[in-house]
């Protein structure tokens, strides 16, 4: 029985869902994202957001809870939106952007110069003594979240020493060195 699946998501005031054939709509301040789904059932009432399923099989209770969390993301990225830290940790790791450019130094031969998505804001912190971060804000907690994966995997924090691109607050396994 999905738990998540059967719980209404409230919709706040400035934040419209619109349901068609198989595709929600939501519009908020910050933007509009679109979601097909399928094996589900939804409807708007009373500002609220019903996901319900025909049958009790394994594919519909799986897209269950799957769709109304989409739902519930998608109406908090255009009413609230999502953010997405990252922390170079290491000596020489730099991060910096020009607009839509992110420029990053890790230790390669070269630095990294990645394009971002329009929808996705990115801003670079760096401060003396402290490890530069690098933010990325948007709507759409996806695409947050795709980029932030991406920039993370030019260099994995290590489980040593910990140097690399990690999530802000990210709690990291670290190993012993060699035992003398």
């Amino acid at each position: 029985m999905s738990r998540i699946g059967n719980n209404p998501v409230a919709i706040p005031e400035g934040v419209t869902v619109e349901v068609k054939d198989n595709e929600v709509v939501v519009k908020g301040k910050l933007g509009e994202l679109t979601q097909e789904f399928s094996a589900v059932e939804i409807k708007n009432e009373e500002n609220q957001v019903w996901v319900t399923r025909p049958s009790d099989s394994k594919e519909h209770k799986a897209k269950h809870g799957l769709y109304r969390a989409l739902v519930k993301n998608m109406i908090e990225g255009v009413s609230k939106g999502w953010t997405k830290e990252l922390e170079l940790v290491g000596v020489g790791y730099r991060a910096s952007n020009q607009g839509q450019k992110l420029d990053i130094a890790l230790g390669f031969s070269h630095n990294i110069v990645i394009d971002i998505a329009p929808e996705v804001k990115v801003e670079t912190v760096s401060e003396k003594g402290k490890n530069p971060i690098i933010k990325l804000t948007s709507f759409d907690k996806q695409l947050v979240g795709q980029i932030a994966a991406k920039i993370r995997g030019f260099r994995k924090p290590e489980p040593y020493k910990g140097k690399g691109v990690k999530f802000v607050g990210e709690q990291l396994r670290r190993k012993a060195g060699k035992s003398a």
